[in-house]
């Protein structure tokens, strides 16, 4: 396990070096088409695994079903939430970086925004915690609420990107 998260690290830095040579007039259209595609796997996670919690809270623990959905969380928030997180973070701040050098209130409403659907993948990468140790106590009310979160901060993005009011 130590392993994949140097090689994850290692893929990080190297990236992170490439952006920083890369240069902005030839590599801006595909780094921002990096980062669209990276914001759609993300956003496609953070709404649908609510709704497996929804689903998942009305199995009996340890049930088939109950064993199946663990299965389901984990890998969606393994293998596409966090790579298409990781992912947005780093061509979004080369964006933010050579396109608009940090300036403007709506880039850092956006940010903080961001930060929100950040804060979002933490709290569900908890509850896949919980849900794999057959110890959670929300409600399906609860992730029904949670999975709206997304998309409010979605459209204020959206929103804050397009129009860009400040």
């Amino acid at each position: 396990m130590r392993m994949k998260g140097v090689g994850s690290a290692a893929i990080c830095l190297a990236l992170l070096a490439a952006l920083y040579f890369a240069d902005t007039d030839t590599w801006y259209p595909w780094i921002k088409s990096a980062h669209l595609v990276a914001v759609i796997s993300w956003m496609a996670g953070l709404l649908y695994l609510p709704r497996l919690f929804v689903y998942h809270t009305m199995e009996a623990p340890g049930s088939p079903a109950s064993e199946t959905f663990k299965i389901m969380e984990k890998r969606l928030l393994r293998y596409i939430m966090a790579p298409a997180m990781i992912a947005t973070w780093l061509f979004g701040l080369w964006l933010a970086w050579r396109g608009f050098a940090f300036g403007g209130g709506w880039l850092h409403a956006k940010t903080a925004a961001v930060g929100g659907l950040t804060a979002v993948h933490v709290y569900l990468g908890h509850a896949v915690g919980n849900f794999a140790a057959d110890a959670s106590p929300r409600s399906t009310r609860h992730w029904r609420i949670v999975n709206e979160i997304p998309t409010l901060l979605m459209i204020a993005i959206v929103v804050l990107v397009v129009v860009k009011p400040f």
